[in-house]
């Protein structure tokens, strides 16, 4: 009988309490992000700045997420995923609502960039916390709701932003800060009972290191197809896709349109990606959502007019959708419920937060220069790379299937 087959017969059990918790949490904190991210550059600029440094101020966020995800994934090992994660919530907390009284560029550059920290605190820990708590038969189930919560709160937010900037640009700040100590407490409350950390006393294995863990091809193909997403759909998707969107339209609204096409298509996606995850295997879902990738992206660059960039981010969302939640419960596997393994976590984190923020500048310099074809071509060239681990790497959901 094959993997597939056998795990599809086997009774999946129900999505545990605390895991519906963090999906919660991860709506709320998604609708707050995007509450301050259209507002945050002209904020930035309402200091006297130009253009470069506003951008600066958006992406000391992600520079610091990936400066700390290393001593995320300590803290993790040594205190637990739950202190950790709260901790990280009250953080970005904080520090958004002290961006609201920012008196000046530099203030404002400190406060985002503390709140990076907290951020890769919380999602480094969650990710843990998703590993620790979710039964194996459903991890791609798991994953899959997790991104959703995240996604559909991240369409949400910028539009609720949007009108509460009109009230004044410090106001989503101070929205955003009260609705994350809000989350905060749900949490703790929720999760007061959760063991900080996998139960010692039912397993003698020691926390899971990155040396042990890139023994593992399917691992070794994690981190280079989570830099090949962090890339595409994270980076380029989000920051580039909507400029050449409005080039090619020559109307702003253009933008809004495109990623407004591809959220839905990778919300639609999400909705039966995991469950191929947790029955046909991990690697099928991802070669296909790296290959759509490729594709989406690297025919981007040919297109003449907003219904062809339409159709490409449509392809771009589903592979994205189909892509992120077979990846993670990849990982989930390695490491395995009984093992602690927040390093293991953040170098996968680590990957994804780096293609994010060196595709965007590397694509844009490309399209300066050579122009938006082979800025796109070289887009859809990192995800068919990244295929290439994948079509060697084992397959790992009958480890726990069992």
């Amino acid at each position: 009988m094959s993997t597939s087959a056998a795990v599809t017969q086997q009774e999946r059990p129900p999505v545990p309490i605390e895991i519906k918790v963090l999906v919660a949490a991860a709506f709320v904190i998604a609708i707050g992000f995007g509450l301050i991210s259209p507002v945050l550059p002209q904020f930035a600029q309402s200091f006297d700045v130009g253009v470069t440094a506003a951008s600066v101020i958006v992406s000391a966020f992600a520079f610091f997420r990936l400066l700390f995800a290393p001593a995320g994934g300590s803290l993790v090992t040594r205190l637990g995923e739950r202190p950790v994660y709260l901790l990280g919530l009250v953080i970005v907390a904080v520090s958004t609502g002290a961006s609201a009284f920012a008196q000046n560029y530099w203030q404002l550059l400190l406060f985002r960039s503390l709140g990076g920290i907290g951020s890769t605190m919380f999602t480094v820990s969650a990710m843990a916390l998703l590993v620790r708590m979710a039964p194996p038969l459903i991890r791609g189930r798991v994953s899959s709701m997790y991104g959703s919560a995240f996604l559909i709160g991240g369409v949400i937010g910028p539009v609720v932003g949007g009108a509460l900037g009109e009230l004044g640009m410090r106001v989503p700040f101070v929205v955003y800060g009260v609705a994350l100590l809000i989350a905060a407490a749900f949490v703790g409350i929720m999760l007061r009972g959760t063991p900080l950390r996998a139960d010692p006393t039912q397993t003698t294995l020691a926390p899971m290191t990155v040396r042990e863990a890139v023994q593992d091809s399917a691992y070794r193909s994690a981190m280079v197809s989570a830099f090949a997403n962090g890339w595409t759909n994270f980076g380029v998707r989000v920051a580039i896709l909507p400029l050449f969107a409005v080039a090619v339209v020559g109307e702003t609204w253009a933008a809004g349109v495109v990623l407004a096409a591809g959220a839905a298509a990778t919300a639609i996606a999400l909705q039966f990606s995991g469950r191929l995850a947790d029955t046909l295997g991990r690697r099928r879902p991802i070669l296909v959502g790296l290959a759509l990738s490729a594709v989406g992206m690297g025919a981007m660059g040919l297109a003449g007019g907003l219904v062809a960039i339409i159709a490409l981010t449509i392809v771009l969302g589903v592979g994205s959708g189909l892509l992120n939640p077979a990846q993670q419960a990849t990982v989930a596997d390695v490491v395995g419920n009984g093992r602690s393994g927040g390093k293991v976590l953040a170098a996968f984190q680590m990957c994804q937060d780096a293609g994010g923020i060196g595709g965007p500048v590397a694509i844009g310099a490309v399209a300066d220069i050579w122009g938006w074809q082979w800025a796109f071509a070289l887009s859809g060239l990192i995800s068919a790379v990244a295929i290439i681990p994948w079509l060697q790497a084992r397959e790992t959901l009958h480890l726990h299937a069992g």
